[in-house]
């Protein structure tokens, strides 16, 4: 929430009638205070109505918010990349907690921008853009209809595309990440990279699973990818 306010993307926040002023409370009105957002007092039921974890507080998000500046399939062959940039995409993610997740690893790791589809995917929603520690609103953000056509733009516009698939030849370890720019994909909850976007790759890696679980989530799996892999080659 206070990354939200930061950001400009709140237009109200509700206060449970009788929260008690903790650190983080104070650090909220602040935050409110600082992006001149006002703090609404409500009863309890309201706020549990909207939500059922709130905590005693919910930021409602501004309608007027462009997430990812309104980015589509067209603007990744003109946006302003640099010449080490990262780029997440992420395959038909459904879950709204693991696009949260992912876009605040990404953010965390430095990418210039996440890619989502526009059918079968997560939205941007409140539960987002929360799991996103409001990452979601600040980070350039392009949804686009075609997953494999965007990884075109991408390839067009100088990009290493390395898909993270846990059937790939070689793991993270074994493959070094290309210099330059890349692009990492990540698939869906349960089939992973879909076939299409797993052709139209330049490389697969997989993470190597030495314990008893045999797969990470989608935002873990990139968090490790991003952390273990991409970065260290940009030292």
């Amino acid at each position: 929430m206070i990354e939200a306010l930061r950001a400009g993307g709140v237009r109200e926040v509700l206060v449970a009638d009788g929260i008690r002023d903790t650190e983080g409370m104070l650090e909220v009105r602040e935050a409110a205070s600082a992006a001149g957002v006002s703090m609404k007092t409500v009863a309890r039921e309201e706020l549990d109505r909207i939500s059922e974890d709130h905590r005693g507080v919910i930021a409602e998000l501004s309608q007027t918010v462009t997430v990812g500046r309104g980015l589509s399939e067209r603007d990744l062959s003109s946006f302003a990349f640099s010449d080490q940039a990262v780029v997440v995409v992420l395959d038909g993610v459904t879950d709204p907690q693991n696009l949260g997740a992912s876009a605040r690893a990404a953010d965390a790791a430095g990418a210039e921008m996440l890619i989502t589809r526009v059918k079968r995917a997560a939205g941007v929603t409140d539960a987002a853009v929360r799991a996103s520690a409001g990452a979601l609103l600040t980070l350039p953000h392009a949804r686009v209809v075609n997953i494999t056509k965007a990884i075109e733009r991408l390839k067009d516009a100088g990009f290493t595309v390395a898909g993270l698939d846990s059937d790939a030849p070689a793991n993270v370890y074994e493959q070094t990440c290309p210099s330059g720019r890349v692009a990492v994909v990540i698939g869906s909850e349960g089939s992973g990279i879909s076939r299409l976007a797993r052709e139209h790759c330049d490389l697969l890696v997989s993470l190597p699973m030495r314990g008893q679980v045999a797969s990470l989530n989608a935002a873990a799996s990139l968090a490790a990818a991003l952390f273990a892999w991409v970065l260290p080659s940009r030292r």
